[in-house]
């Protein structure tokens, strides 16, 4: 369960638009906070439920349950693996991308809870991916997996050094990848 909502999950919860929630946030008829030294705003859940209730907006949104998984691999098969059996979970939104690049700006847009990034990327590894996520604190709550076939123990050392909160190695069970995201996001 989130405690604190962007300005975009808050509209996607009530069904407005994000300007809707954003006039709303500057006119003060919903409460929340800037992230310091940025112009991101972020709603807390107690605010947001005040607001939806004094707005008559439905409480079914705000908890439906799906946790927002960005899997970050150049491999169509891995991909379409990851994919296939994390949506059929149930308890999953999943997105994906294929480079270093497309990470960072789906990273931006889709807000993910959990990050299943592979370290060799046709662009830039995953430790630049994951340092440049650290470096921001809107995304200091997202878990970060890094899945890699090729990596030596000091390197998976460096990588949980600059922020993953886990490794693992390739090949993978299904079973071993579906219990580390849900011990990571306590589900």
């Amino acid at each position: 369960m989130k405690n604190i909502y962007s300005t975009g999950e808050a509209a996607e919860i009530c069904k407005v638009s994000q300007q809707t929630i954003i006039r709303c946030f500057d006119s003060g008829r919903l409460q929340g906070f800037r992230v310091p030294g940025s112009r991101f705003r972020r709603i807390p859940r107690e605010s947001l439920i005040k607001f939806m209730k004094d707005n008559e907006i439905p409480l079914d949104n705000l908890d439906s349950g799906r946790r927002k998984v960005l899997v970050v691999d150049d491999d169509p098969e891995i991909v379409e693996l990851m994919v296939d059996v994390l949506e059929r979970d149930g308890r999953f939104e999943v997105k994906t991308a294929t480079s270093g690049y497309d990470a960072g700006v789906l990273t931006q847009e889709f807000q993910p809870n959990l990050m299943i990034l592979d370290y060799m990327l046709p662009d830039v590894n995953g430790n630049v991916v994951c340092r440049t996520i650290r470096q921001n604190v809107i995304f200091e709550h997202m878990r970060i997996i890094i899945v890699s076939g090729v990596v030596n123990k000091n390197e998976i050392d460096q990588l949980l050094d600059i922020g993953a909160d886990a490794f693992l190695q390739k090949p993978f069970s299904i079973d071993e990848l579906i219990g580390k995201i849900a011990e990571l996001l306590e589900i």
